[in-house]
């Protein structure tokens, strides 16, 4: 099981209480300093705290069989194995006991998979880090980190615990692993000062799993292994995976089943040995009148129409790893995605170059370029998103030379770069934060702050460019980004899809309600939405949801399409709620942080880019992440689970009138109306005949919106029609008594060929 990691001594805070207390108090009450831990200390506290390590659940194999072997259908088709046992049919035994083994391997195999989910998250961590012990830096085993280490972070690395940072050089760490967003977060060492921060918006925090884009920092270590962010996602995963809408179905029709068979078989028995007619014979009878009424094949016929659907689909990429998920995946009525690399290209692009009154500048462009150019030589080794971004776009202009640059610094949030031109004269040309720039300026345009302000409330990244001429020689410092001539602003976006407004569309025309889950700002969130069309209503963001009660919460679930700066919990938690209220909720993510909400889900959808934690515990895998293809997924599974639906009715509907029939029959006659084997063998016959089923044409009308299981409209159905198939075999009673004055065998013969042939004709008319 997974191991419960204690964060420190005592008086150690949580990672958000130690964010925002200073980081020479965060050293003191962790009992640690910049010169980090003796080595004997973390000795001691590794023996008591235990490994900076989650370990994944012991996989019981026993005990995954137990619950499959719980499950009532298979409960009546062993029944059924052991009636046949009873009348002699050991080829309808095998058969039934056939079908019985293929079922419970299948879930057996798929349960016993998704418990070992949680080992790559295992894996994910196993890796060395440079730590400070006794005043120098050594590499340590992250399963030895222990609260109180003082780690040292570099660029590429990974960091290996969560981290109280207490000191930062032009820091940035990547952290799509938990959020989903696509840009890099900049890094302090003050305290946090924003109260609406939550548990991922910490600026002093580095977290286990995410990975250090640029710069250099150190801290000290908080929380380690199921204590981290990283970790309690484990934990999460650790608990057995819901039931989904289907198999809550199929687990109710189950149920509907054994309580007709109990009452039917039961009261026929009780009246069959009231009429004085032999004990065993009696209870073989009432036997074969239960196992009559169970549809032996579903388990064969789902398994079939599964694996088919599993086909077609993986010709349309889609992977499909547990297969009952087919039929979940075309009842969806929500699907929640993150609009990241779903809806947008996932990627930071440049998209345009503006004066201060909001005019496109070239002049602006050039500037931005140069400036970039100077302190990028090598744009992909570069860990600035916008400096990439912004080359790749285009080469900075020809006929200059760079001279000098100032690189980027997070408290000064501005990067200069000193150029000349051919003809000698010089530049100095400085971008960054507008707020940093703007008050660097001489003159700023009465415009440029509501054309800044248009563009934030856009949902876009904005660098400000300033430059002044240059006359003096080939340095530059800090003092000289001062007295600049205001240029304008160079914007940036995670560009929306071209084809994501008619994935959209296709899954408005399935009535599926897309909602929108993310780590990102909502604004940039409500931008995405608006330019595609995609009504989102209310936006909810993770520090409200907080502050509601489930119930709050619950009322509000309809009315809102945008839920922003989520953590993973509170994305669990969208999707527990929401299926509460009784629908079958997909969900989309790539992110360990999508992990917990993916199993949650009646259906967890990844994709082949995702990590590993998501591929693993998701049900179904795109090997490209576009909604446009889930769309041909839904009809799949719309097909396979009206194929279903119409064996079901079918079947429990013809079994029940014959069973009527013969029960009728027993208390008319002196004699049995079909004997045990009969009965068996009209029912083994009459199903092989609906093995046709998984291929049969669906009416487009079926497949435009979601469907479930309806329990009642079986019971309705199954009561209805089942009397009146009734209807043909007591005429059949009539015509053989009165007219052929048939008896025993030859009664029972002639029956069993009516029932079979009109059965068959229900299927093939």
């Amino acid at each position: 099981m997974l191991i419960h990691v204690a964060t420190s001594p005592t008086e150690a805070p949580t990672l958000v209480k130690a964010a925002r207390l200073p980081g020479d108090e965060v050293l003191r009450r962790l009992g640690s300093s910049t010169d980090g831990l003796r080595a004997v200390q973390a000795a001691g506290r590794l023996v008591e705290l235990g490994p900076n390590a989650i370990r994944s659940h012991d996989v019981r194999a026993l005990a995954i069989l137990g619950r499959q072997l719980r499950n009532p259908l298979l409960i009546l088709l062993a029944g059924a194995t052991l009636t046949a046992l009873l009348v002699g049919e050991h080829t309808d035994a095998i058969i039934i006991l056939t079908i019985v083994g293929l079922s419970v391997g299948l879930g057996f195999f798929n349960e016993y998979r998704s418990e070992r989910v949680v080992e790559a998250l295992h894996a994910s961590i196993r890796h060395r880090s440079l730590v400070v012990r006794d005043a120098k830096p050594v590499q340590v085993d992250v399963t030895e980190l222990v609260p109180g280490d003082v780690v040292l972070l570099r660029t590429g690395d990974l960091v290996p615990a969560d981290i109280r940072l207490i000191a930062v050089r032009d820091l940035e760490c990547d952290q799509a692993v938990l959020t989903g967003e696509a840009m890099p977060k900049t890094k302090s060492a003050e305290p946090e000062s924003d109260p609406e921060a939550g548990q991922l918006g910490l600026r002093c925090a580095a977290y286990m799993g995410t990975t250090v884009r640029g710069g250099s920092g150190s801290g000290v270590v908080v929380a380690t292994g199921s204590n981290s962010v990283f970790g309690q996602i484990a934990l999460r995963l650790g608990d057995r995976q819901p039931e989904t809408a289907f198999q809550r179905g199929l687990r109710s029709f189950s149920i509907l089943l054994v309580r007709v068979t109990a009452v039917l078989a039961g009261g026929i028995f009780v009246i069959n040995s009231l009429l004085g007619r032999p004990i065993l014979e009696s209870a073989l009878f009432s036997l074969a009148i239960a196992v009559g009424l169970t549809p032996q094949l579903l388990p064969a016929i789902v398994t079939i129409s599964l694996a088919s659907g599993a086909r077609n689909l993986a010709r349309k990429r889609v992977v499909v790893k547990r297969l009952i998920s087919i039929e979940d995946l075309g009842n969806i009525e929500i699907l929640f995605t993150d609009k990241t690399g779903t809806l947008t290209e996932g990627r930071i692009s440049f998209r345009e170059a503006l004066d201060g009154d909001g005019r496109h500048d070239d002049h602006v462009l050039a500037l931005g370029r140069l400036c970039s150019a100077g302190n990028t030589p090598d744009p992909g080794a570069s860990s600035n998103a916008l400096d990439v971004a912004l080359l790749q776009s285009g080469g900075a202009p020809a006929g200059y030379r760079g001279l000098d640059q100032l690189a980027f610094d997070h408290e000064r949030r501005l990067m200069s770069a000193l150029v000349q031109k051919g003809d000698g004269t010089k530049m100095l040309i400085t971008k960054g934060a507008p707020e940093s720039l703007l008050a660097r300026c001489r003159t700023v345009p009465p415009g440029a702050q509501a054309t800044l302000e248009r563009e934030f409330s856009a949902g876009a990244r904005v660098v400000a460019i300033g430059f002044k001429a240059w006359t003096g020689g080939d340095r530059c410092t800090l003092a000289d980004e001062q007295d600049l001539d205001f240029a304008g602003f160079l914007t940036f976006v995670d560009a929306v899809k071209a084809d994501a407004a008619e994935a959209l569309d296709q899954l408005k025309r399935l009535a599926i309600d897309v909602k929108i889950v993310t780590g990102d700002n909502p604004l940039v969130a409500q931008t995405v939405c608006r330019s595609l069309g995609l009504d989102y209503g209310e936006t909810i963001t993770g520090s409200e949801l907080d502050r509601l009660s489930d119930p709050q919460l619950v009322e509000r679930l309809s009315g809102t399409g945008i839920f922003a700066r989520v953590s993973p919990e509170q994305k669990s938690r969208i999707i527990t709620l929401q299926r509460s209220l009784d629908k079958d909720v997909g969900f989309l993510g790539d992110g360990v942080n999508d992990a917990v909400a993916l199993r949650d889900a009646d259906v967890g959808i990844s994709v082949d880019s995702g990590s590993e934690v998501a591929k693993d515990a998701a049900d179904i895998v795109l090997l490209d992440k576009d909604l446009g293809i889930l769309a041909g997924g839904v009809l799949e599974g719309r097909r396979i689970f009206s194929n279903t639906m119409k064996y079901v009715l079918m079947g429990t509907s013809s079994n029940f009138g014959n069973m009527f029939s013969a029960a009728g029959g027993s208390l008319l006659l002196n004699f049995l109306p079909m004997t045990p084997t009969q009965i068996l063998l009209n029912n083994l016959l009459y199903d092989t005949g609906e093995m046709t089923i998984p291929t049969d044409h669906v009416d487009a009308e079926l497949l435009e919106r979601p469907a479930q299981w309806d329990i009642r409209l079986i019971r309705r159905f199954m009561i209805l029609f089942g009397p009146i198939s009734s209807i043909f075999d007591f005429a059949t009673f009539a015509v053989m008594l009165f007219a052929f004055h048939a008896q025993g065998s030859l009664f029972q013969t002639a029956w069993f060929t009516e029932s079979l042939g009109t059965q068959s004709l229900v299927i093939f008319a």
